[in-house]
């Protein structure tokens, strides 16, 4: 028994460095999170710090335009724009893609109130440049928990975002996750997120050991309800590698009153 036990630790301590390497390679990457460099609402014409052009939103909606000139380099769709242009969004069938010359490209999101915003990403920004690892707890398999999905009818929660000054938006609730954790029964929420759920949470380690807003983790639960929460792949969500971003807060359930000692700790600069 002590052997096939040894044998599953060892399998899932090297899918744990697997995931690990995963996340550095995007992190780092040409539009991983340390490369964001601005976030711009396009709720009116006007112009985007440190990239050329005249932006505006596209009155149907699905996207915003832009107006520009040859010199200014900016190419939507592998064209070098010389006028005007439309870029779809990326809640469109075919999104666009967005490059500024330099290596920094653009990508348009659906925002808020029918808005479009406009992030533009610098690999080779300061903090990108500056940037050594992600700080991590070694493999714990203690933290591997099993817990049950049971889906209700899809409601939403006012969530806090860190940029937001209190002001709550609704994130989806497709179900409950029930689990035993710090030794005793929770109901946790989790939201939508792009075919999987995502789980945010705050522990003791929070501001001290961890990342000061909270960590993120990514659950699916299977066919039969279980679902596995492996908290080794606890991560720091995007704010905590460019400002950038706007991450959500924890819900009251999610936040812990004990120590989540694994997954990431903090972003490591040299």
């Amino acid at each position: 028994m002590d052997a096939v036990n040894n044998t599953s630790t060892s399998a899932a301590e090297a899918d744990f460095l697997r995931f690990r390497q995963t996340r550095h390679r995007y992190v780092t990457s040409p539009q991983g999170p340390l490369a964001l460099v601005s976030t711009t609402e396009i709720d009116s014409e006007r112009s985007i710090d440190g990239v050329p052009g005249l932006w505006a939103p596209i009155p149907t909606g699905g996207g915003v335009r832009v107006t520009a000139a040859a010199a200014d380099g900016i190419r939507v769709d592998g064209e070098l724009i010389d006028g005007t242009v439309d870029i779809a969004g990326s809640d469109t069938v075919v999104p666009s893609t967005l490059a500024f010359g330099g290596g920094a490209t653009g990508t348009v999101y659906p925002g808020v109130e029918g808005h479009y915003i406009v992030r533009v990403w610098d690999p080779a920004n300061e903090k990108a440049e500056n940037f050594d690892r992600i700080s991590a707890y070694e493999f714990k398999p203690e933290w591997v928990l099993e817990g049950t999905f049971t889906p209700t009818e899809k409601r939403a929660i006012g969530i806090e975002h860190i940029k937001d000054e209190g002001r709550l938006r609704d994130e989806v609730l497709p179900g409950d996750i029930d689990v035993v954790i710090g030794g005793e029964s929770r109901t946790l929420a989790a939201f939508e997120d792009e075919g999987k759920l995502l789980l945010v949470f705050q522990d003791l380690t929070t501001g001290d050991e961890t990342y000061d807003v909270g960590r993120f983790l990514a659950v699916r639960p299977r066919r039969d309800g279980s679902v596995e929460l492996d908290f080794n792949r606890a991560y720091i969500p995007p704010c905590g590698f460019s400002d950038w971003f706007n991450c959500p807060m924890p819900p009251k359930q999610n936040r812990f009153v004990f120590p989540v000692d694994a997954g990431e700790k903090r972003v490591l600069s040299v």
